[in-house]
């Protein structure tokens, strides 16, 4: 039986999938993920340009010391593939700020995926998505949100197979996507 996150934050654990493991998130694996993310085309809909080794290794140690909010907590996992016709490799990522106890009851997450161009079009962005909002219900998540921009389809097409829906709100030029498990 899985448990609810304990005390005021939570953590990360490994998470499997048909053809994927969501490994906790490491400042080591910043080698691997700045290849894996290092395509500008991954830019086009969220701005910026891909962060160096030096700079996801800073990045991924701000992220890992945690929400200076007791009651949010930042989770974040690398994405491997176990079978890719060659040994296990790192293809992206997926995350979810966890706030607890939302107006609504429950807690809620905003989770956001990314996944690098070599591996895009195999549905490798669902099935990590889909299990993150899976393991995250099992915790008593009971509110999701993604945010989308409207003329990213593929994402679109994650955030609805993950379970969310379009909603007719727009922030900071995205749409905002939702869904509510009820316990």
């Amino acid at each position: 039986m899985n448990t609810p996150f304990p005390g005021p934050a939570c953590t990360p654990a490994e998470i499997r999938t048909a053809r994927l493991d969501l490994v906790p998130l490491r400042v080591g694996h910043a080698e691997e993920m700045a290849v894996v993310l290092g395509d500008r085309a991954l830019h086009t809909f969220i701005g910026g340009a891909p962060d160096d080794v030096a700079a996801l290794r800073v990045r991924y140690r701000r992220m890992l010391a945690g929400s200076p909010d007791p009651g949010v907590s930042w989770l974040n996992w690398v994405v491997r593939l176990r079978d890719g016709g060659g040994e296990p490799c790192l293809v992206g990522t997926v995350q979810a700020t966890v706030v607890r106890g939302g107006r609504e009851g429950g807690s809620v997450a905003e989770v956001a995926w990314v996944i690098g161009t070599p591996w895009q079009g195999r549905g490798f962005a669902s099935e990590a998505a889909r299990g993150l909002v899976d393991w995250l219900a099992e915790r008593h998540v009971r509110r999701f949100v993604a945010h989308v921009h409207p003329d990213h389809g593929a994402s679109a097409a994650v955030a609805a197979a993950a379970g969310l829906a379009a909603t007719d709100v727009v922030e900071d030029g995205e749409v905002r996507w939702e869904a509510r498990r009820d316990g």
